[in-house]
């Protein structure tokens, strides 16, 4: 006996997923131009706020339950942003991609840009083979390294667009290409490992590692290469960072809240498996025993709990 999920293409002609679907894109056309009028040390923490529009937006569309400890989650998030907001350094004024391209090859983002290469190649080639599938931190962290770089080629991009749609044409340039060619390079890389990751762990451990780690160094690198914090007060910059770690709080609370509103709401709908089962079923560090001698039964029966899940 075989179990199969629903999956289909039923969710095409639901006018709701279209309006979520155009919405996305919408809100990362908006984050692509936002990126060339605003320091990514901004941009980049307030994507947080996403988090708290969609927690919302289910709690009343979805009737997911929005627990009171998710509710202080999403305020942390608000309160801040507001901070990050009111000590954000200024748009450093750009005038051609060959500006920028002086600035991605500046000696200190050379090493950046080496060690992040250097880091994913021995993450992707020795860890993941090994440990991909039992530690998180392999895959989130190959999209994290990859992320932080191309959101400094998004934004060099955004900037040429700019400039471009001004009457300052930089598209004769070939370093605005070779920003492109990063972008789609380091874009596929992460969609791929950031797919793995949520294939093989729960999506509540993945999004606020993913979050935290993706931001920090997103800032990390824009720091590096456009020198954000330069010519900003101590007191600015420790305001910043104060800010970024309740962003980060609140986004990892907001998380692990749903996770267990949704772990406490299967356990009250559906009886738990028994004890030998749970035995049977995983050894005593988690992972997944494959017997092939399981009683027919004992299969139906776990093909008619899934069953019921949809």
């Amino acid at each position: 006996m075989q179990c199969f999920g629903v999956g289909g293409y039923s969710y095409l002609f639901e006018p709701l997923w279209w309006a979520g679907m155009i919405t996305m894109i919408v809100g990362e056309v908006a984050n692509f131009v936002a990126y060339a009028f605003a320091p990514a040390v901004l941009v980049t923490p307030l994507g947080a706020l996403s988090i708290i529009v969609s927690a919302v937006l289910a709690h009343f569309i979805l009737k997911e339950r929005l627990h009171k400890l998710g509710i202080l989650g999403c305020v942390m998030c608000i309160a801040g942003s507001v901070v990050i907001v009111i000590h954000a350094p200024q748009e450093h004024l750009i005038t051609s991609v060959q500006e920028i391209w002086s600035l991605a090859t500046q000696t200190a983002f050379l090493l950046y840009v080496a060690s992040v290469i250097v880091l994913v190649f021995v993450l992707v080639f020795h860890f993941a083979p090994r440990y991909g599938n039992t530690n998180v931190l392999v895959f989130t962290g190959i999209c994290s390294l990859m992320g932080s770089l191309s959101v400094m080629s998004v934004k060099a991009i955004g900037t040429s667009l700019k400039l471009t749609f001004e009457g300052n044409n930089q598209l004769v340039y070939p370093e605005t290409w070779f920003f492109m060619l990063v972008v789609v390079t380091c874009v596929v890389t992460q969609m791929n490992y950031l797919n793995k990751a949520l294939d093989t762990f729960n999506t509540a451990i993945v999004s606020p590692i993913y979050y935290v780690m993706f931001t920090t160094l997103t800032i990390l690198a824009s720091v590096i290469m456009f020198k954000d914090w330069d010519g900003q007060s101590g007191g600015s910059i420790v305001s910043e960072i104060c800010g970024f770690i309740v962003v980060l709080s609140g986004t990892i609370l907001l998380h692990v809240t749903k996770d267990s509103d949704r772990s406490s709401s299967f356990r009250g709908n559906y009886a738990p498996l028994s004890p030998s089962l749970s035995a049977r079923l995983y050894s005593g560090n988690g992972e997944l025993l494959k017997h092939g001698d399981e009683d027919a039964s004992t299969s139906e029966e776990i093909c008619l709990k899934r069953q019921e899940l949809y």
